[in-house]
């Protein structure tokens, strides 16, 4: 039997986020229903901070936002730090994850409290894949190892294939500022797909030069998820954070528990 103060824990703010006062009309129901707390999961050469707009749009609609700082030096050590996140939320979640934060989320989206999952131009691996088995036979990212086994970016590729659509500077920026993630969390294989068991939506990026849209809605399809397409680069989440936060948003209405 479960420990009845952790179903407190989890349960007591729902029921309260139920039973709140809510003006009369068609979306009352699903108003009382919807996940009140959302983690963002940031990606490879990135870091939390490029969120900071959706967390902001998301914060206004009544959300409690909470953003992850992923190490990258490994999957596990990725996963953990969601994990510490999610354990700090006051009732059931939505994880989003963007890029490789798609990974992390497949793997830590199997903690009690998860909702649903909200894949924002990120991979979307089964069982056994990896970043490096899912990229098998594309055209490599142009990346620059380090000695000790991490992936630098090429800067002067970054803005162009990364972002070209935020402006050159702010492109740049991204660029200098990147966090290289370690090849062994690229390596790393998924075990338990949280998408299996899982609502699953997709934020698809139709000018993604990182992950190409046909594989972005391959992988979507095999999850069963919801698809929003976007006309953005890969960084949609930084240059659409309204359409983002607007997936966001309806992913969380329908994720009742």
């Amino acid at each position: 039997m479960k420990n009845p103060i952790h179903l407190l824990r989890l349960v007591v703010p729902l029921a309260v986020a139920l039973l709140a006062g809510a003006p009369a009309g068609a979306q009352q129901p699903l108003e009382k229903a919807k996940v009140k707390n959302v983690v963002l999961v940031h990606g490879a050469w990135a870091d939390g901070s490029g969120w900071h707009r959706v967390h902001d749009l998301l914060r206004a609609r009544g959300y409690a936002v909470s953003i992850v700082q992923n190490p990258l030096t490994s999957l596990a050590a990725d996963v953990a730090a969601v994990q510490r996140v999610l354990a700090r939320q006051n009732g059931p979640a939505l994880l989003v994850g963007h890029s490789y934060g798609g990974v992390v989320i497949t793997e830590a989206g199997n903690a009690p409290n998860v909702a649903g999952l909200v894949y924002v131009a990120a991979f979307v691996p089964d069982a056994g894949e990896s970043v490096a088995s899912m990229l098998e036979g594309g055209a490599p990212p142009p990346v620059q190892p380090s000695a000790d086994g991490y992936l630098f970016f090429d800067a002067a590729v970054f803005p162009q294939a990364f972002a070209q659509d935020l402006p050159p500077a702010q492109a740049a920026f991204l660029a200098a500022a990147q966090i290289p993630p370690a090849a062994a969390a690229f390596e790393a294989k998924v075990s338990q797909p949280a998408w299996k068991t899982h609502g699953s939506w997709y934020v698809l990026s139709t000018e993604d030069r990182i992950i190409p849209p046909p594989a972005q809605r391959q992988m979507a399809g095999r999850a069963k998820a919801s698809i929003k397409e976007v006309r953005a680069s890969h960084a949609s989440y930084i240059s659409q954070p309204e359409a983002v936060a607007e997936a966001i948003d309806q992913a969380a209405r329908a994720s009742v528990r």
